[in-house]
């Protein structure tokens, strides 16, 4: 019988600058295949409405596959479970699939795998897709490293597939077939590599002039941010193909005559400057995987009840603290898929600063609602949001602060938060304040689940309480040396910040 390559995909979910299977389809032939793990889609941090952007995903890379040949072939269970079925009929000569830096089962589940191609002789091929290094030594010149592998030219598909005989294609599976609970998200972002495609063209000569204005704004931010975080999730696009698209669309901005590019050339600098970011956060976990579950600072263990209180936790969770703007993000949130930075990281900070819950509990509830869960930017961030990593400034946002800054009319609140219809204008970011007050709080609306001023003040002084030692600045700076960037010039940092840098942080958080 014929030896085959098998191209396992992962989180590269298109055919264009796929080295992986360009790469294999000229050593023979090729058999496609996705596996569909039940046991990684029940984890606490995974949701259906990821898998219904990689269902719809999937639909689409069978079809491109399919038009060369051989369509994706699909699979439920176990990964190792699943190449061993295949190798029965069809023997397998090599495994290729691109490099994951994923969540820490799908980690466990890659050396499981390492371990079965070794016992079966089979050589795993795995090529980077991302700018994230593998096995890094050190930090020294990777934002150089990240630019020379984004400029590398985009690898082609293969034009052609030999079909593989006796080997059906397999139905993919719906959410219900892996054992996913309901997850209702009507303005979820829909997959597949076309819709993606559109969304980068849009961003680049369209939507993106307001970008650098306007990502912080929760309302402006579904329009003006680039919104392909979900396909460089779930790779219906590369990281090479949007880099190289975006580097085209400044030069033509560059040649521009001055004074007819609006806000188009401040926005690409601050877009490109963003996708460097990606990887420089997904680095982290890549280089510590016990990001996930570990403080990056030791000194933060058990500063924080390990028990989330449930009461918190779920008026966080559902949108019901009595604080009006984190309401509104967190339900926007839960209906959409999606939400801007900014917001990601109050809702965050206001989990784990006023509420005071560990991180761990709500990075898994975010992790779920996020359409473009990627758990290297998720972790690392969650971890900066709360203040536990030991090199970031401490930064808590006021959420009453941030609803004026970001939604001064309050049209954001009054679509997600109707209880709040009957609060003047002027008063429905502390609906507290109003003499009529006692005819929604406590009735169709909590509330306030904490004094928003007097948590902050009592969070800071136990967080810098923690921070106010040498053995924590020991530990800090090694902490920096290891992920923290070189290109930004960020110095070490294990001691309060500077006063400029804590005016500033007053400034525009408080």
């Amino acid at each position: 019988m014929s030896a085959y390559q098998l191209v396992w995909f992962k989180r590269d979910l298109r055919v264009v600058d796929h080295r992986a299977l360009a790469t294999a389809a000229q050593l023979g032939p090729v058999i496609p295949l996705y596996v569909a793990e039940p046991e990684w889609w029940r984890g606490k941090d995974m949701s259906a409405r990821q898998w219904a952007f990689v269902e719809e995903s999937l639909v689409e890379l069978r079809q491109a596959l399919a038009a060369r040949g051989q369509p994706l072939v699909v699979r439920v269970g176990a990964v190792t479970d699943v190449f061993d079925d295949i190798a029965k009929t069809h023997p397998i000569a090599g495994l290729w699939s691109h490099e994951e830096t994923g969540n820490g089962w799908s980690y466990a589940r890659d050396r499981r795998v390492a371990l079965w191609a070794r016992e079966r002789g089979v050589a795993w091929h795995e090529p980077p897709q991302h700018g994230v290094i593998r096995k890094l030594k050190n930090r020294n010149g990777w934002a150089k490293k990240w630019d020379a592998l984004m400029g590398e030219g985009v690898t082609p598909p293969p034009h052609a597939l030999p079909a593989i005989e006796h080997l059906a294609p397999g139905a993919i599976p719906t959410a219900k077939d892996l054992g996913l609970r309901d997850d209702p998200c009507p303005g979820r972002q829909a997959g597949g590599r076309m819709l993606g495609e559109d969304c980068l063209r849009t961003f680049l000569f369209q939507r993106g002039e307001a970008y650098r204005a306007a990502m912080a704004s929760p309302i402006e931010g579904f329009t003006a941010c680039s919104r392909l975080s979900p396909h460089l999730a779930w790779g219906t696009l590369s990281m090479r193909e949007v880099a190289q698209a975006t580097w085209a669309r400044q030069r033509s901005l560059k040649a521009a005559p001055r004074g007819r590019t609006g806000g188009w050339r401040g926005s690409m600098t601050s877009f490109s400057g963003r996708l460097h970011w990606r990887d420089h956060f997904t680095q982290k976990l890549e280089d510590q995987p016990a990001l996930e579950t570990k403080h990056l600072h030791p000194a933060y263990e058990g500063v924080r009840p390990t028990e989330a209180d449930p009461a918190r936790l779920g008026a966080w969770a559902n949108g019901e603290t009595g604080l009006p703007f984190v309401d509104a993000c967190m339900r926007s949130l839960k209906a959409t898929g999606w939400l801007n930075f900014r917001m990601r990281a109050m809702l965050m900070a206001v989990s784990s600063y006023h509420l005071w819950l560990d991180w761990r509990a709500p990075g898994e509830h975010l992790a779920q609602l996020f359409t473009d869960y990627e758990p290297g930017i998720h972790w690392p961030q969650v971890q900066m949001q709360s203040g536990t990593t030991g090199i970031n400034t401490v930064r808590i946002y006021n959420p009453v602060k941030q609803g004026y800054d970001q939604d001064p009319d309050g049209v954001f609140i009054r679509r997600w938060v109707p209880e709040l219809a009957t609060v003047p204008k002027v008063l429905v970011h502390e609906p507290w304040r109003w003499d009529g007050a006692s005819t929604v709080l406590g009735r169709t609306y909590p509330h306030p689940i904490v004094d928003h001023l007097a948590a902050a003040k009592e969070a800071r002084q136990k967080v810098w309480a923690v921070r106010g030692n040498k053995t924590f600045r020991h530990k800090a700076n090694a902490i920096q040396h290891k992920h923290g960037s070189r290109k930004s010039g960020i110095k070490m940092r294990g001691q309060r910040s500077t006063v400029k840098e804590t005016n500033t942080e007053r400034a525009t958080l408080v």
